[in-house]
């Protein structure tokens, strides 16, 4: 007992001592655990550290883990935004833009559209005028005579040719036109029709999405044979056996209208048929293929130039879709004798083909901008240009008739289309007596009513596009000339004449290359003038110059200077001019870029 009483003692003993141990420094535990350590930052007096500080820092410091715990911190937390502020804002920016583009792609669909109904009624209205301004240029030609120098009545000299060039361009489509709409007379539309609506819905998916392939092939090919139809019937010559050229040109010209005529026809039919189907899955399916294009296009890198690609060509398909819907409701209302109900059966449908096509235009408009971190301003820029080539082409220097400059940027072509427009109005309207002759009259009249009121306000409205986006400068440039494949390139010393800026693209420079500021007067007075023929082309008449008279005779110019020996090697030069071409390609103005031009390393 003695024993159990001593022990029971001692260890009372020892836990008084370990008591107030703990009493005088209750931090040692804690340091030995782990659950706190002492640290330098602690206030110490006389050799003992403060134990209200450790105290307070045990209090901060989290307790055991435990679910409440972890659901109240997630409850709780926060962050702050303004840490980070570059990329919230250009995120929202990025917001901003997409609800911009529906506006400012509409703007540019819409001005695009009436600059393709203006080219389009163009055919229909003032070619016709101009045709016949042009057979009696060529009936009057036996008032001219041969003998006098100028006629009193045409005021024309003897030694001018017949016909100026937009005349007889103007000739050259008048005859397309006659010869196309003659051809297709042998083509029967109901049999075509009747013929696809046997196929099966997939078969005829299939022939669809090939059509349109084949049109854009076909516009592609087809603005360079019309080009070189005219240009071949327009340079001077210097036989006249060399005119014989321009009769295989010609028939080019034919078959390639006909035969893009005939594919347009059965788009039409095709559209026809999904338009009669009972069930409508033939539409639906069509409609279908224009969601897919979003697929295609979206997920793909793309540029500026690219961009104005595609807006082009969104343009014309928009138009030609309006055509083909105009001519599905033609043939619909001919079969039920013009039944005015029949025509708000064919509304719904039209309206979700319309729809469709304006949804998804502006779907994949804003993810690409979107993707590609294009602004919105950028279609500013395109309508801009748009609007350069219609006041460009009233111009007194222009180079090209407007309807083949859209016919170029936006691949729109509008022969074969009027071509097949004459042709289903001719089928199904029936024209007898003269009081329909006095209306079909009077429709003409307003079609070149409505074709001139178009013209002057796409004119006015050009005309302010080119101004806010300061490009009236590029109207006075001299349009740039081809050299021939013998001419050679202009010395260092001649471009040292005429500097040009390094940004600068290629039309800029060739236009800046005679070094002459632009004429005094103002681009909106000069817009309305009638091009001057240009002289330079033609060799003068021939006179007989005797050698005994040779003051008449020009100075001789003086012999040039040899310039000395390159030190650069012709390899060299070479390897320069190509790593040159290759740096500035990039940076083709817009100008520059038509429908068919290939950008960086697609084409829509």
């Amino acid at each position: 007992m003695a024993e159990l009483s001593g022990t029971e003692l001692s260890e009372e003993k020892e836990a008084e001592i370990e008591l107030k141990k703990r009493h005088k420094r209750p931090w040692e535990d804690l340091h030995k655990s782990g659950k706190i350590g002492i640290t330098p930052g602690l206030p110490e007096t006389l050799g003992v550290y403060d134990i209200g500080a450790v105290r307070r820092e045990q209090r901060e410091l989290p307790a055991d883990p435990s679910l409440t715990r972890f659901i109240c911190t997630e409850l709780t937390r926060g962050y702050f935004l303004e840490h980070n502020e570059a990329k919230y804002t250009e995120r929202r920016e990025r917001v901003y833009t997409c609800m911009r583009i529906p506006k400012e792609l509409e703007k540019l669909m819409i001005f695009g559209f009436f600059l393709c109904v203006d080219a389009f009624l163009y055919v229909f209205t003032l070619l016709p005028l101009r045709v016949l301004l042009a057979l009696l240029r060529l009936l009057t030609l036996p008032c001219c005579g041969f003998r006098a120098r100028t006629c009193p009545y045409c005021r024309r000299s003897s030694g001018s040719r017949l016909l100026q060039p937009a005349q007889v361009c103007d000739m050259l489509k008048g005859l397309i036109l006659v010869l196309c709409f003659s051809m297709m007379h042998y083509v029967d539309y109901s049999m075509m029709y009747h013929l696809i609506r046997g196929q099966s819905v997939i078969k005829l998916y299939i022939i669809y999405n090939m059509l349109e392939v084949a049109d854009r092939l076909f516009s592609s090919f087809g603005q360079d044979i019309l080009d070189a139809l005219y240009w071949t019937a327009t340079e001077p010559k210097e036989r006249k056996r060399d005119s014989i050229g321009v009769i295989p040109h010609f028939f080019m010209a034919v078959f390639y209208v006909f035969l893009h005529a005939i594919l347009i026809m059965v788009q039409a039919s095709t559209l026809n048929v999904a338009f009669n189907s009972h069930n409508k899955s033939l539409l639906t399916i069509m409609m279908s293929n224009n969601f897919v294009e979003i697929k295609g296009s979206v997920f793909k890198k793309f540029e500026k130039n690219n961009l104005f690609q595609m807006s082009n060509s969104d343009i014309k398909e928009r138009f030609t879709s309006y055509v083909l819907l105009l001519i599905v409701c033609l043939r619909n209302m001919e079969q039920f004798s013009w039944n005015p109900d029949h025509l708000w059966v064919l509304f719904p449908d039209v309206f979700m083909v319309v729809t469709s096509e304006i949804a998804v235009d502006i779907i994949k408009h804003a993810f690409i901008t979107k993707f590609n971190d294009i602004t919105a301003d950028v279609y500013s820029e395109y309508r801009a240009s748009l609007a350069f080539d219609l006041v460009s082409s009233r111009q007194k220097n222009a180079c090209t008739d407007y309807s083949d400059s859209v016919a170029r940027r936006m691949g729109f072509i509008p022969l074969p289309l009027a071509v097949l427009l004459i042709r289903v109005v001719m089928s199904s309207v029936k024209v007898q007596g003269a009081l329909s002759y006095t209306c079909v009259f009077l429709f003409y009249l307003g079609l070149v009513t409505l074709k001139v009121l178009n013209s002057i306000v796409l004119l006015g409205k050009s005309c302010v596009y080119v101004k806010r986006a300061n490009m009236e400068d590029k109207l006075f440039e001299r349009p740039p000339t081809t050299p021939s494949s013998t001419a050679k390139s202009p010395s260092k010393a001649d471009q040292a004449r005429c500097p040009t800026p390094t940004g600068e693209t290629n039309m800029e420079q060739i236009s800046a290359t005679p070094c002459r500021s632009p004429p005094s007067s103002s681009y909106s007075s000069s817009v309305t003038t009638q091009p001057t023929p240009r002289t330079d082309l033609f060799p003068p008449p021939f006179t007989d110059v005797s050698p005994a008279a040779p003051a008449n005779r020009p100075p001789t110019p003086p012999p040039e200077p040899e310039q000395p020996a390159a030190s650069v090697s012709k390899d060299e030069e070479e390897a320069q001019a190509a790593s040159e071409l290759k740096h500035r390609t990039p940076k083709k103005d817009l100008l520059e870029i038509d429908r068919f031009t290939i950008c960086g390393n697609r084409i829509d």
